[in-house]
């Protein structure tokens, strides 16, 4: 057992120690994958979406170094066909880009190098007499270990675009990086004869140039197009009913906060994190509250891109907005319109996005708060009548949007308060909130803690309850 050579087991016991929710019947898709032209998956998402979790199970359950079938009993892998199928049987290589990059910073060296030389070392002493003396490219070293022993690698990298966000500017070490996976992954002698499969995550799907991706042999499935993955983007509302009654928390203000991510297999998606951090803390409210995340949601949405203020003060009513994800070239520099930073803000949970119809909207309101606060950083202005007019006209002629009309909450401007981000559906939800509790015995002055909302607003409303 190693850091980057069958990494163990204990990742995902402890993960299951807790409350979990069972997303094994991913490991029922990977293992239809192995050995295939289909083995090679990269699956994007956003933060707090689970993740580093899928990557923890999938170690646990191919990792030959350990026994994980009690682990796994009572799951639903182990009532599948496929589950004796690749249970503990493969050499895992786990890499998670961004602890290496932490590590390459601190010791002050490359971290492309740095991170091959790690896991040759582990190679070497595991399989001793395998690896050239002096060989530091890992690919190459894969190759003369399953030439010795006949067994292919299982490669798991976590937080596989990590180079493209933390190093968005280091254009020699993200050319680097992708030349190393080509050599991983680009078919050929390589990939054939050293990997089973591999399992890619991140936020951000495969780096594109121009058109063409850069690593084309991978099935990619994103927050655009997760296809038969849907499952495990996040939570399932049957899977959020059942916590919620297990834990005696309101189904009806956890939907409100946290789905909304809605695509063409599942209308309801929710924000994992978020949900179990409300079981925990038995309290629902927005659990987006760094700073940093306010700050980063108000870099994007101020690039200078005719349309895209327009967008979200659109959005920030409740409105769908028209989008064209073609052009995004999937990293973090090469924004060159409105439609680029609103299939960025896709990817990174801000927004969700209707296949279907090719749009863009603000699920729920938990990233309405986001927005609002970065609104409320941004400087920008009251939105007069004037502008209101001239974006509903702008609206009509170039189709952003399918509904006709402005809500009365975007009338109102976006003000002191950023009261303008609340329309008349969102208003409804609150007045639906504050009636329950009510009911339920609390004060004004609970409601307001409980809803985040300004105490004045909170009794502003009350009086339109009858």
């Amino acid at each position: 057992m190693g850091l980057y050579l069958n990494p163990g087991n204990a990742g995902f016991r402890t993960i299951t120690n807790g409350i979990y929710i069972d997303k094994t019947g991913l490991i029922d898709y990977m293992n239809s994958t192995l050995d295939t032209y289909r083995k090679l998956t990269c699956f994007s998402r956003p933060r707090r979406f689970g993740k580093s979790f899928a990557a923890k199970m999938l170690c646990a359950y191919y990792d030959k170094s350990c026994n994980s079938r009690e682990l796994f009993n009572g799951l639903e892998i182990a009532g599948l066909p496929s589950f004796e199928k690749g249970l503990n049987r493969y050499d895992v290589i786990y890499l998670d880009m961004t602890a290496f990059i932490s590590r390459s910073l601190y010791k002050g060296k490359d971290v492309i190098r740095d991170m091959q030389i790690a896991v040759i070392e582990e190679l070497n002493k595991s399989f001793k007499n395998c690896i050239a003396e002096g060989e530091s490219y890992l690919p190459d070293a894969l190759f003369s270990v399953c030439r010795e022993t006949g067994h292919k690698f299982i490669i798991i990298i976590d937080e596989w675009d990590a180079l493209f966000r933390e190093a968005k500017d280091d254009e020699s070490s993200q050319k680097e990086y992708v030349q190393l996976l080509r050599g991983l992954f680009k078919g050929g002698t390589v990939t054939d004869n050293t990997i089973a499969a591999a399992y890619m995550t991140g936020i951000l799907p495969i780096k594109k140039y121009g058109t063409e991706s850069a690593l084309t042999d991978f099935q990619e499935y994103t927050m655009t197009s997760p296809d038969e993955l849907t499952p495990y983007v996040g939570f399932t509302e049957s899977e959020v009913r059942r916590l919620c009654a297990e834990n005696i928390m309101n189904f009806d203000d956890m939907k409100c906060w946290y789905d909304g991510y809605s695509f063409r297999s599942m209308a309801s998606v929710y924000s994992p994190n978020s949900v179990m951090s409300a079981i925990q803390r038995r309290r629902i409210r927005s659990y987006w509250t760094s700073s940093e995340t306010y700050e980063s949601l108000k870099g994007y949405i101020t690039q200078n891109f005719d349309g895209l203020k327009d967008a979200v003060v659109l959005m920030l009513g409740g409105m769908h907005v028209a989008v064209d994800i073609a052009s995004f070239q999937n990293d973090l520099t090469s924004l060159e319109s409105r439609d680029d930073v609103l299939t960025l803000l896709i990817h990174l949970g801000y927004l969700a996005y209707d296949e279907v119809e090719s749009e863009v909207y603000i699920p729920n309101l938990e990233v309405s708060e986001a927005f609002k606060t970065a609104v409320k950083r941004t400087g920008w202005t009251a939105v007069s009548e004037a502008h209101l007019k001239e974006v509903r006209d702008r609206t009509a002629r170039e189709d952003y949007v399918r509904e006709e009309g402005l809500q009365e909450g975007i009338r109102q401007g976006i003000d002191q308060g950023i009261r303008q981000g609340i329309d008349q559906g969102a208003e409804q939800k609150l007045l639906s909130q504050i009636e329950r509790k009510l009911a339920a015995g609390q004060t004004e002055e609970q409601i307001a803690e409980d809803l985040l909302e300004p105490l004045d607003h909170i009794r502003e409303l009350r009086k339109k309850i009858k």
